[in-house]
């Protein structure tokens, strides 16, 4: 009785692991999942850009200004020279850290300005390799510190010297990959307003590419014959308009009016509006001071307001050379930008 107990659950057992392999069969897998494809939609809201230079404290900008701009570029994340596409190290690592982190608690959006000689941006610009080696380390560093978007500040892709051509390669390969990751290609630009080679190099055929241009209306004393030392007229910004959305055919949802906060005297030498405006006796409402002996023309509070409201009318935002520059009191130039936008801060 006992053997045939002994066989009687062996046969049981064997049954039961049979069973048991039988339910555990692997499952016939099924067709791949695609991922989701993720599409790049631009920002065409309205924009107050400023820039911060690496050479200056971030101490000097108080942090309630950070409430009256939109979008900050750290500057500047340089080319390395040799041009193979590389870059250098960012200058300044922990300022970089320091203006990041604010414009992110303030919900500004942050990116870098990338920024070499002319000479360096043809040759970089001129190749395949070198190209795609700057795209790479571009996005790379793009997203490795968490950057909203990107700035390039090629100063100047020309007609004269083939670069024009080269510049829509490069900024098509830069805009492709960085709107992969969502993340926003803009460009610093000639103002356009003088003839030649630079007015012309950037062609019709790179706007796609770019998501918004900062036209640098500034720089150009003389431009106005009844205002001789302001270096950014008025005449000067409507003038740059006309070129680059009548001439050119910017969409006026990428064009952002550039405004200057510092003075230039008649050899070329600046001053920070700051520095202008502290000095006493200043109108900050007119376009000219003597400081120490010196006349310096500059764009004063009344001015600024003007080309807000133009920048209202005909584009899609304002820009600032450099965030530094502005005072941190009730004379603050971007505080009358804000105040002729209607905008809270």
């Amino acid at each position: 009785m006992k053997l045939k107990n002994l066989l009687f659950v062996s046969a049981l057992a064997l049954i039961g692991f049979n069973a048991c392999k039988k339910s555990d069969s692997t499952p016939v897998p099924g067709p791949p999942v695609t991922p989701p494809v993720t599409v790049y939609v631009p920002d065409n809201s309205f924009k107050i850009v400023a820039y911060m230079p690496s050479y200056r404290d971030p101490a000097t900008v108080d942090v309630s200004k950070y409430k009256m701009i939109t979008h900050l570029f750290y500057a500047f994340l340089n080319i390395n020279p040799i041009a193979d596409g590389s870059l250098n190290a960012l200058s300044e690592p922990t300022r970089f850290a320091v203006v990041k982190q604010r414009a992110k608690e303030n919900k500004v959006k942050f990116g870098i300005s990338i920024m070499g000689s002319s000479a360096n941006f043809v040759t970089l610009a001129s190749t395949a390799e070198a190209r795609t080696r700057f795209v790479t380390n571009v996005v790379a560093f793009a997203k490795n510190n968490d950057l909203d978007g990107v700035d390039l500040d090629w100063e100047y892709p020309s007609t004269s010297n083939g670069s024009a051509d080269t510049y829509v390669l490069l900024v098509k390969e830069l805009s492709t990959e960085l709107h992969k990751i969502n993340k926003f290609l803009s460009a610093a630009v000639t103002p356009a307003v003088y003839a030649g080679g630079i007015r012309d190099g950037v062609k019709a055929e790179a706007h796609q590419y770019v998501d918004f241009f900062n036209i640098m209306q500034y720089d150009g004393p003389g431009y106005d014959s009844t205002e001789p030392l302001n270096h950014a007229s008025y005449k000067m910004s409507v003038a740059s308009l006309d070129v680059w959305l009548g001439t050119k055919a910017l969409p006026k949802v990428k064009a952002i009016v550039g405004i200057p906060l510092y003075g230039e005297n008649a050899s070329g030498s600046s001053k920070g509006y700051r520095d202008i405006e502290a000095t006493a006796g200043v109108d900050v409402n007119s376009n000219l001071a003597t400081v120490a002996g010196v006349d310096y023309g500059f764009n004063g509070i009344t001015l600024v307001k003007q080309k807000a409201q133009l920048a209202k009318d005909r584009a899609n935002g304002i820009m600032f050379w450099e965030f530094s520059h502005d005072s941190n009191n009730s004379r603050s130039l971007i505080k009358a930008a804000n105040d002729q936008l209607g905008r809270a801060y």
